[in-house]
């Protein structure tokens, strides 16, 4: 019998897979300050000697854009996108008997809010072009992305009932099937399903990569909310009251670790924003963290992040990334070494 098992976020050295921002995105009205956070992100990335694949339909474009940064560090890939967010629909790496394969889920645009059709094909073009060289599993007949899935690397799926259940995306399937599949394909033995979070303006369904995260010695780390008078204050005290119901493996509670709500941020409509601290990226050199100009409640929550992880918190401003209602972990995916051919 196969045995199957999703690493944790933090475990394995890697390449960060991103894809740059262009005129036929939804980005194109505000291109050259989106474009300017890439710069940034990709910049800090390579400062700690991480690779970054950079995805575009231009790569000769995109190198002039990056013409600052160490290209050593830059792995270019031209591929047609219809946004960036590739943690929703780039490879999802897992062991199986030892030996890491990909997983190819469908992205079909968040429950079919949006146009997918050149996201959903990236991790087959990236394997096919053999950049990644691990087996790739043909999963595109069942909806999944990253940014709903949180491991701790022993067993342990920490999700949200929202998306996973949401009707657009696999509704044909009960609770129980999706998590035979999961089991199957991931290795999931406990899951942990959050009913409550929701926040405005998140056109995920409430991924659980804006809400609560798995860390080492079993913590979760959950986005909070202590003003009763926000809009938010209800939903995330719900989901408070979940996550300390939850219990590890051993049958003990979580250790749980609140970070701040973002002061309320909001569109050019007046729409609030799904901004969250909870949507940083782990690696083994650092912690990547969003900030959103708003210095005490950034220092606050770095300073959380570097006391639970032991590790160097570089921050990179997402304001611009929250303006399309994503942030830092959403617009990456992090590839193991060894799943590559570099």
């Amino acid at each position: 019998m196969s045995k199957v098992r999703f690493p944790a976020e933090w475990e394995k050295n890697c390449t960060i897979l991103v894809a740059m921002p262009h005129e036929n995105t939804d980005w194109q009205y505000i291109i050259d300050e989106v474009t300017e956070c890439y710069i940034n992100l990709i910049k800090a990335f390579t400062s700690k000697g991480l690779t970054a694949i950079v995805v575009s339909p231009d790569s000769n474009n995109t190198r002039s854009l990056l013409s600052g940064i160490d290209n050593s560090k830059i792995i270019y890939f031209d591929a047609e996108t219809n946004d960036t967010w590739t943690r929703d629909y780039g490879p999802i790496t897992v062991e199986k008997n030892g030996s890491l394969i990909i997983e190819d889920f469908k992205f079909n645009g968040w429950g079919l809010k949006f146009a997918a059709c050149h996201d959903n094909l990236v991790t087959e073009k990236l394997c096919k072009a053999r950049l990644v060289t691990a087996p790739r599993e043909n999963r595109l007949g069942f909806v999944l992305e990253g940014g709903s899935l949180e491991s701790d690397g022993k067993g342990t799926l920490l999700t949200t009932a929202r998306c996973l259940e949401s009707p657009n995306r696999n509704g044909d399937l009960t609770r129980t099937q999706i998590e035979n599949k999961l089991t199957e394909w991931l290795g999931i033995e406990r899951f942990l399903w959050l009913e409550h979070g929701a926040l405005e303006g998140d056109d995920t369904d409430s991924h659980i990569d804006t809400l609560a995260r798995i860390a080492p010695y079993d913590t979760i780390i959950y986005t909070g909310c202590q003003d009763k008078n926000d809009s938010h204050f209800d939903e995330l005290t719900k989901m408070k009251l979940e996550l300390e119901n939850f219990v590890t493996e051993q049958g003990t509670r979580f250790n749980l670790v609140e970070l701040p709500l973002p002061s309320p941020i909001y569109d050019e409509d007046g729409l609030r924003l799904p901004a969250t601290y909870a949507n940083y990226l782990v690696t083994p050199q650092a912690i990547f963290m969003p900030t959103y100009n708003q210095p005490l409640n950034d220092s606050t929550a770095k300073g959380i992040l570097e006391a639970v992880f032991e590790k160097e918190v570089i921050t990179v401003d997402c304001t611009p990334l929250i303006k399309q209602h994503g942030s830092l972990h959403c617009a990456t995916m992090q590839i193991p070494i060894e799943a590559l051919c570099l």
